[in-house]
């Protein structure tokens, strides 16, 4: 019997601030990448150049709002205040015999704006704003299992229930 092919198709979203719910407001919003960063080994005797992990570089959402928002823009304006955002969306299965499944994406972010909008004004065109996020703390759940975690104020990364970082903190004594 042949293999079923499962389609997975995730096609929208809302966004939340502090637990409030932006919907409507939001018309795109760019998650963070978590990059490992990699630092080059190389010693007499070896014949190549190795690259191993040392890190987690700066992780940075950006959010497109689709107007002037005064109490989304009295949240972000203070960069010394951290923002708790979330993004939920419902991943859909399809196969054979149309929707099969339906389950929640959910990612968490916490960290400081420092890009306030002011706008950009054209005729008979809606004001359209972007800021940038940066990002101390994410995490992304899919039907409620932990994909990923990080948080770079306390060391955690996390692949499923799995902290990568364990074996560090106990060596550096934290």
């Amino acid at each position: 019997m042949p293999q079923q092919i499962e389609i997975k198709r995730l096609t929208n979203a809302n966004v939340y601030i502090d637990g409030n719910s932006l919907l409507g407001k939001v018309d795109e919003c760019k998650l963070p990448e978590v990059n490992v960063s990699m630092s080059e080994h190389k010693a007499l005797g070896m014949q190549g150049k190795l690259e191993f992990p040392s890190g987690i570089d700066k992780m940075e959402a950006t959010f497109k709002w689709n107007s002037l928002y005064p109490d989304v823009l009295t949240k972000i304006a203070n960069p010394f205040k951290a923002a708790e955002m979330q993004v939920r969306g419902a991943l859909a299965t399809y196969g054979n015999a149309g929707r099969t499944d339906e389950v929640p994406v959910v990612v968490y972010l916490t960290g400081s704006f420092k890009k306030f909008p002011m706008g950009g004004f054209k005729q008979s065109d809606n004001v359209e704003a972007e800021t940038a996020m940066s990002v101390t703390y994410c995490k992304m759940e899919i039907d409620g299992q932990v994909i990923l975690e990080v948080d770079a104020l306390a060391n955690i990364y996390k692949i499923g229930e799995v902290d990568l970082l364990e074996a560090y903190k106990k060596a550096i004594g934290g």
